[in-house]
């Protein structure tokens, strides 16, 4: 088969392109211009898709995505987060840290729920900060004078815990922009972040006792949620990821606090306690499944989100909370990295000498790493495959096929070598 340059795909925008690029070479998933990029998948996103039509209807759902680091489980968050948009949801992300947990007892609850109100997204504002252009949207829903419908369009929120003073801020604000008094109306949208730190601070500029803490933030996560389809929205999507620094919490006790808050969040939308609101959560398999740190560490969360006995790795149930990211196929990484090349080419601006001989090479060569059957994730794959097309559009002269004869056969030779030869371990102790 003769050799064939790889063929141009669909133009990306030098902007969308570069933060592509950048990104995924720092080995983090860019925010925009996932669509240029998604191969696979396909079966969980299916999933996650139906989870999107239930919360239109009014309901709630929980998910946990499973992955290791580098598997592509950010990837797969940030591609349901650019499609819920799309669709007319409101999405809201952010990463645990030891800042921001899910409970704790300096503020680290309110950090998380002050990083999802900061990253709330739309369609027309799919980068965050998007809180003050939902509000205005369901101020300009209802017409100026007509406070009664206003009132009505938020009047079952009184029903949920805490609904009452949301629903007086939402009319404050309301009240504040139709008659001009911008310092009121970001007072209200300062109270709705959660930035208030003291009761006394919220009572001298919006007349309340209330402020949103560390114990009451998931009950106005569920309120947003209730709010946002009378704002002209279809819901909300809550996206958290890094599960794994509540496994690093060193304290026993904090770190079961925290898993109660999850059990909190999970029995809420699995028994019909909020409405309009979808929640997933995504971790490693130790963050989760370990019986002494991980959330299976928690008997209550163990028990509804142990695997049954029919499920196989050939046969997933793709309706149970958890979902296990299995690793992309050869093919699957062949289609991405041609992507990424044609990306690259139209960014920098040259023809693209690359052949699907070449591409298969390569991926010959990240699949003869030792461990690679186990350990190697598309992270790595990409990070390595920019860093060959970066390389080779910085020196012209450089012919790619014979670089990576060469680092096969290279490869090749090292996998021959005798790991218990003393030379062997000392050249590669001094490379």
């Amino acid at each position: 088969m003769p050799d064939t340059a790889v063929t141009s795909g669909p133009r990306v925008p030098k902007r969308v392109a570069a933060v592509i690029l950048n990104s995924l070479k720092g080995g983090v998933v860019p925010r925009i211009g996932l669509p240029y990029i998604t191969v696979g998948r396909e079966v969980e996103i299916r999933a996650l898709l139906t989870d999107l039509d239930l919360i239109s209807e009014g309901g709630a759902s929980f998910r946990f995505l499973v992955g290791r680091y580098g598997a592509g489980k950010s990837f797969l968050l940030q591609t349901i987060r650019t499609h819920a948009m799309g669709e007319g949801f409101v999405v809201a992300d952010a990463d645990l840290s030891p800042e921001r947990r899910l409970q704790g007892g300096q503020g680290q609850g309110l950090a998380t729920y002050r990083e999802l109100i900061r990253n709330l997204s739309t369609k027309t504002r799919p980068e965050g900060g998007a809180l003050g252009l939902i509000l205005d949207r369901w101020v300009a829903s209802a017409p100026a004078g007509d406070e009664a419908s206003a009132r009505a369009s938020i009047a079952h929120l009184e029903e949920l815990v805490h609904g009452f003073d949301f629903a007086r801020m939402l009319m404050t604000y309301r009240t504040a922009s139709i008659e001009g008094d911008g310092e009121r109306a970001s007072c209200a949208l300062r109270w709705l972040r959660g930035e208030y730190r003291t009761k006394t601070e919220a009572r001298a500029d919006l007349g309340t006792s209330t402020i949103i803490d560390d114990d009451s933030w998931y009950d106005y996560i569920k309120l947003f949620a209730a709010f946002l389809t009378g704002a002209g929205y279809r819901g909300l999507l809550v996206l958290i990821d890094e599960l794994v620094n509540l496994y690093k919490i060193p304290n026993a006790i904090t770190r079961q606090y925290n898993y109660e808050k999850i059990l909190t969040m999970y029995n809420d939308t699995l028994q019909g306690k909020a409405r309009h609101l979808g929640i997933i959560m995504g971790g490693t398999p130790t963050s989760i499944e370990d019986r002494r740190r991980g959330v299976f560490s928690y008997e209550a969360l163990r028990s509804r989100l142990t695997q049954g006995r029919f499920a196989r790795e050939d046969m997933r149930d793709m309706l149970a909370p958890i979902i296990r990211l299995h690793p992309l196929t050869h093919e699957e990484l062949l289609v991405l990295i041609e992507k990424l090349g044609q990306i690259h080419a139209g960014y920098f601006g040259y023809t693209s000498t690359v052949t699907e001989e070449d591409l298969a090479a390569f991926l010959q060569i990240e699949f003869g790493r030792v461990g690679a059957d186990t350990h190697l994730t598309p992270r790595e794959v990409i990070r390595d495959f920019i860093e060959l097309l970066d390389i080779a559009c910085q020196n012209p002269d450089l012919d790619i096929s014979k670089l990576l004869r060469d680092e096969g056969a290279l490869s090749a030779g090292a996998d021959t070598k005798d790991p218990d030869d003393p030379a062997t371990a000392y050249a590669e102790f001094t490379i």
